[in-house]
């Protein structure tokens, strides 16, 4: 707090008509010890006498009347009557004074740095040391002011200093503070603490005096002045200016201060208008938070902000008039924020942290506006004072961006009460409180809903008064508040006052539950969206603090019946708005709470929830001739949902609850499956949904639970389907577990999948994975399989490889004969569907890997087949010496000799009419002449003559023929755009084509031939044609 050294002047002037000297005789002038004669129980004393009456009536007059009333009220006051009056005028409880002089109750809180401090730095804290250190002295009580010093001793950074502690109080509570520390700040500093505490914990060691004024009552004419005298004396250098200008004052008859009856009086006590509050330091409020507002986005900053939020809930929690007179301090800062203007002007938002802050604040003002223990007075200038701030043009809207207002929901209500279909104008963070404003607690119509849960059914006629309804049986509300025609939802179904068993706590865990399943409109923009999903997790954390018992599952019990029956207003009614606000996270909630109590109802309920009616194709039908349906009735369009993800894993997660609570009950598994499969869209949440379900069956501790792994493997097979014609990334991982899945449920859960493959698999996933996995040794150990059995799910696995084939070759033809390796008959199948594919729908890459296959599989004819039909696909430009498939073109080639010279002969024009790269060529001429053909054939006859081919015979000739055709070509290509820099690469180009051409008889004439025409053609390259002159000839 601010302490100021100068006392603030007194409240009210005093003066004592009809004063009687004589009232007073016998008694002394001198103060008596607060915990003297008359005190109240429980002091120090070891005796507990009861209480006198005196003291019972004096405090009561302590609590609530200023002290002029009582003054006004009686002619004359007995001094000891007046005593305790003054006496349990002070606070007597610690509680107050702790909130005033930390954030947190109880002193527990952090530092401005963000970090935890030691607890002796808190001025609370740090109060209580000087207390208990005996730091506190000249401890003195007059009339309603209270003084002392406070000493903090000395420390190795700063030498011991006295403080002077001043501190006026009224009706129990203390209403200014002065400390000559000089230290500033919102709350009290350790040394009003310590002097405050002293006086609460030792009221028997302060010496009590009556107030000054009655004190100088009591002396003559010749004591005054003697008084007088001395005090001037002892304080000359400070009061002697002041008390020369008063004297002066006095002696003129025509002065101001002769016009007054009576004179001011510190210590006197409040008078009749005062305010009755604890002190406030209004300037350090404002100060403090502007200072933390020009921080920015500093994490520090807005953690204090958050603290001021804090202190002013705690102080609306104790009804202390100050968290309203605080917030509005606050509120004042936040709207003079110069921000607030530059993002509008710029068009930008503000951050989510600011953001929050400004919700803090809306939701604060509600909890005031609503407060029933308010006076009209106090709410209509609150009133007042919140619409001004909503018509400043910077004021934050409540969806937290600036575009449009999705319309609220009771505009899509029948409209039996409200005739307004216009749109809303733009709703502010102060709107809601604004509306609160008219919410009034003795409303007929609240009272009959506090009173009656009946009234709740939107269909009840039934009612004394017809007034309150119409027609077709809807409330009748006068007030135009939005907030008061939702009030149904808001329904109390208690007395006001409590009945047997019951609670506050009960009572708030029943509101927060009514709150929770309101059905509502999910807000535009992104912000709002979050906040929706971030206030109701932080009322559900609450709740889950509360520990159930008897009575508060009754409550539970009657709510889940109530939000099930209760029709539109219900977001778990029958029909709901298709951008109604999902219950996926409540119903959680609601269902684990229920569980143990009332199964049934608690599948009920969430059943109920698992719908998300915004991803629906169509709208809910319904019988339209009841008002509640009309509320699905909208326009079929996809809405920005940003929050949807969160939503569905949330939906997600309720499911996933339900499995685990319905592990061995075959009917609600079913029904909690029929559930998942019509409500839950994305194939990511049921495949989390089919891995939950299989983990819990197959715990380790407990025998499969074979039902709830049928229900693994049919959400699995749902996944599979939806997945089936899109992308997604986790499809390989889906399709392995569905296997696994199927295994464990048994061999005719295997034989299905594969029987109806191409409803859940592509082909390659159905050979590759699927098919390859059924037949090995792993599944056949794992299922205790036969050879019968064995055999059985081996046909079904090559009938499904044989179909893939025929369906995709290109993909599936190599496992469908890899499958097939052990049946003949399938393996010629096989073999045969890759032939007839070869000509049109394979590419020469999967002909060459099939062919390499055949030749490992030991059928190199039929290696050899295939590698010539590859052949026919491939096309190898002059300058494609690293392309991938020269390795397949060398290896064909090599089987080809290796078979015959009739094959190598069938195979070479093949070559020469496909590969036009010279070097890939002449390392095919090369390889064909170092060995004889036909190694193969030898391996299986006897005939092999042993001879090399000739070059200059078919079919070496022409491939001879086809090389050098290649080294010109691609000679006359390269110089066509060749630079000085690849002269040298050239030059050893033409090197490597001079050895080709000296392959043929008369190569080195062809060669001279050939460098003379390039000289020729390219005299223009002088450079070039040196060095192939050098080199050349």
């Amino acid at each position: 707090m601010a302490e100021r050294v100068q006392q603030p002047p007194a409240k009210r002037l005093c003066c004592r008509p009809g004063y009687n000297p004589a009232c007073r005789q016998g008694q002394r002038a001198g103060g008596v010890l607060c915990g003297g004669p008359g005190s109240a129980p429980g002091g120090s004393g070891k005796t507990h006498n009861p209480e006198s009456l005196l003291d019972i009536a004096a405090r009561r007059v302590a609590e609530k009347w200023p002290f002029q009333r009582v003054e006004e009220r009686f002619e004359r006051i007995p001094e000891p009557v007046q005593r305790r009056i003054v006496y349990w005028s002070f606070p007597r409880s610690e509680k107050e004074i702790c909130m005033y002089s930390s954030f947190n109750a109880g002193g527990e809180e952090s530092g401005p740095s963000g970090e935890n401090h030691e607890e002796t730095q808190l001025p609370f804290l740090r109060g209580v040391t000087l207390l208990e250190g005996g730091w506190v002295d000249n401890v003195l009580q007059v009339g309603f002011h209270l003084s002392g010093t406070v000493t903090d001793p000395a420390t190795s950074s700063q030498p011991e200093i006295i403080c002077s502690v001043s501190v006026s109080f009224d009706r129990c509570k203390i209403t200014a503070v002065t400390c000559s520390c000089g230290n500033k700040d919102i709350f009290y500093c350790a040394h009003v603490v310590a002097l405050a505490l002293y006086r609460v914990r030792k009221p028997d060691q302060v010496k009590l005096h009556l107030p000054i004024s009655e004190t100088l009552f009591q002396m003559s004419r010749d004591q005054l002045q003697k008084f007088v005298q001395y005090l001037i004396s002892v304080h000359h250098t400070e009061v002697l200016p002041t008390a020369q200008k008063l004297a002066d004052e006095i002696l003129s008859t025509n002065s101001e201060i002769n016009q007054v009856h009576g004179a001011p009086d510190p210590t006197a006590g409040a008078s009749v208008d005062d305010e009755n509050c604890w002190h406030l330091d209004e300037e350090q409020v404002q100060e403090q938070v502007k200072l933390f507002l020009s921080q920015g986005g500093y994490h520090a900053s807005g953690k204090q902000l958050n603290l001021l939020f804090s202190k002013v809930r705690e102080m609306l929690c104790m009804r202390d008039s100050n968290g309203a007179r605080m917030l509005t301090l606050i509120t004042e800062q936040f709207m003079a924020d110069p921000r607030l203007a530059l993002w509008r002007q710029q068009g930008t938002t503000m951050t989510d942290k600011y953001r929050q802050l400004w919700d803090e604040l809306g939701a604060l003002w509600m909890c005031i506006v609503l407060n029933p223990h308010c006076k009209t007075e106090q709410k209509c200038w609150w009133l007042k004072q919140l619409r001004r701030w909503n018509s400043v043009d910077v004021c934050p809207w409540e969806d937290g961006n600036h575009g449009h207002d999705l319309p609220n929901l009771t505009h899509s209500l029948p409209q039996g009460a409200h005739g307004n279909q216009e749109l809303r104008p733009h709703r502010t963070v102060f709107t809601r409180a604004i509306e609160a404003c008219d919410l009034h607690w003795q409303d007929r119509h609240l009272q009959h809903i506090i009173a009656s849960g009946l009234y709740a059914n939107y269909c009840y006629h039934d009612n004394q008064d017809g007034s309150l309804f119409d027609t077709r049986g809807w409330p009748m509300w006068h007030d135009c508040s939005s907030v008061v025609s939702r009030a149904e939802l808001q329904r109390f179904p208690v007395q006001r006052l409590l009945g047997e068993g019951e609670s506050y706590v009960a009572l708030a865990v029943e509101t927060a539950l009514i709150g929770l399943g309101q059905q509502r409109v999910m807000p535009d923009g992104l912000y709002a969206q979050e906040k929706v999903c971030r206030n109701e997790e932080q009322l559900l954390a609450k709740l889950q603090e509360v520990e159930l018992d008897d009575m508060l599952v009754k409550i539970f019990r009657k709510q889940a019946v109530f939000l099930l029956e209760s029709g539109p207003y219900s977001g778990h009614g029958e029909i709901v708005h298709r951008e109604s606000v999902p219950m996926h996270t409540f119903t959680r909630y609601l269902f684990t709470s229920l569980l143990p109590h009332d199964a049934e109802l608690a599948y009920k309920i969430a059943l109920r929830a698992m719908r998300l009616p915004v991803l629906e194709s169509t709208a809910s039908s319904g019988d339209l001739s009841r008002p509640h349906h009309m509320v699905s009735v909208v326009p079929n369009r996809y809405p920005r949902w940003f929050t949807l993800t969160h939503i569905e894993s949330q939906q997600c997660e309720l499911a996933s609850t339900m499995l685990t609570a319905a592990k061995g009950d075959s009917r609600k598994l079913e029904t909690v499956l029929e559930s998942i499969q019509k409500n839950i869209h994305s194939s990511s949440h049921i495949f989390k949904l089919g891995q939950d379900a299989f983990k819990i069956a197959t715990l380790m501790d407990s025998l499969p639970d074979i039902t709830l792994l049928k229900v693994s493997l049919e959400l699995g097979l749902q996944v599979m389907r939806i997945t089936l014609s899109t992308l997604n990334w986790r499809r390989r991982e889906m399709v392995r577990w569905l296997v696994t899945c199927a295994t464990e449920v048994g061999v005719y859960a295997l034989d299905s999948i594969m029987q109806s493959w191409f409803t859940l698999f592509t082909p390659t996933e159905a050979t590759s994975i699927v098919a390859t996995t059924v037949m090995s040794n792993t599944t056949i150990v794992r299922l205790h399989l036969d050879c019968h059995q064995q055999e059985n799910l081996a046909s079904s696995a090559r009938t499904l490889a044989l179909q893939c084939a025929m369906k995709d070759p290109q993909n599936c033809a190599l496992s469908a004969l890899t499958l097939c390796e052990k049946d003949h008959i399938a393996f010629e199948t096989a073999y045969q569907i890759v032939l007839d594919a070869a000509a049109t729908g394979m590419s020469y890459t999967q002909l060459f890997t099939i062919a390499r296959y055949m030749e490992h599989r030991g059928y190199p004819m039929r290696a050899y087949k295939l590698a010539t039909l590859a052949m026919a696909h491939l096309n190898l430009s002059y300058n494609q010496d690293t392309h991938p498939a020269i390795n397949d073109v060398l290896w064909a080639c090599a089987l080809s000799h290796s078979l015959g010279k009739n094959e190598l002969a069938a195979v070479i024009p093949l070559v020469v009419k496909s590969v036009k790269c010279a070097t890939v060529l002449s390392d095919i001429l090369r390889r064909c002449t170092l060995t004889t053909p036909g190694l193969v054939s030898a391996l299986h006859s006897r005939r092999n003559s042993g001879k090399l081919m000739s070059l200059d015979k078919a079919p070496l000739r022409q491939l001879l023929d086809a090389t050098i055709g290649a080294y010109i070509n691609t000679t006359h290509s390269r110089l066509t755009h060749i630079s000085p820099r690849h002269y040298s690469e050239f030059i050893e180009f033409l090197g490597k084509t001079r050895e080709t051409f000296l392959m043929a008889q008369d190569g080195h004439i062809q060669f001279t031939q050939f460098i003379d025409n390039l000289k020729q053609i390219y005299k223009g390259k002088k450079k070039l044609m040196m060095l192939v002159r050098e080199r050349f000839g």
